[in-house]
C-alpha cells in the first residue's frame, strides 16, 4: 500500500475510534470504589452524637430496663440471654434492627417503640421516654 494510502487509512481509523468520553470507565470506577472502601475502614467506629443524650445516664437506664437480659452490652454485666443481638460497636453498623438507617434519631425512635418500626420484632415496647432513649442511644454509641 502506498504511503499516502496508509496515512488516509490511519486517519479514517482514528476518526472512527471512540473518544475518551465513550471509553469503558470500569477500571476507573473500580479504583474509586476500592479507595472509598479503604478510606471507610478504620479502627474506631464513627462518632455519632445524640442531641440531649448523656452516656453516663444511659448506662443506668439500660440497666434499669433490663436490656442485658436479651443483649450483650459492653460495660454492663450480661444476664446470659442471647435473644437480641450484641450491641457493641453499634455506631459502626449501617442499619438498626435491619430496617432503619443507623442515625441517632432513628435509634431513639427504635428504643421508644420497636414494634411501631418493625411489627414482627420480638423486642417489646418498654415505655422508654424520649429523654431516656436519648441517654440510652448516647451510651450505645459510645461503647465499642
Amino acid at each position: 500500500m502506498p504511503p499516502s494510502r496508509q496515512r488516509s487509512t490511519l486517519r479514517a481509523t482514528i476518526a472512527r475510534a471512540p473518544s475518551p468520553a465513550h471509553c469503558n470507565r470500569w477500571p476507573l470506577q473500580w479504583l474509586l470504589a476500592s479507595v472509598a472502601l479503604l478510606v471507610g475502614c478504620s479502627e474506631s467506629p464513627p462518632k455519632l452524637h445524640v442531641a440531649g443524650g448523656e452516656a453516663g445516664r444511659g448506662k443506668a437506664v439500660i440497666e434499669r430496663y433490663g436490656c442485658p437480659a436479651c443483649h450483650t452490652i459492653p460495660g454492663i454485666p450480661a444476664y446470659g440471654a442471647n435473644v437480641g443481638p450484641p450491641l457493641g460497636q453499634l455506631a459502626s453498623r449501617v442499619y438498626l434492627a435491619g430496617v432503619l438507617p443507623n442515625l441517632p434519631d432513628n435509634l431513639v425512635r427504635w428504643l421508644q417503640d420497636p414494634p411501631a418500626v418493625a411489627p414482627r420484632t420480638v423486642m417489646p415496647k418498654l415505655g422508654v421516654s424520649e429523654a431516656e432513649a436519648r441517654d440510652m442511644a448516647a451510651y450505645l454509641y459510645s461503647v465499642h
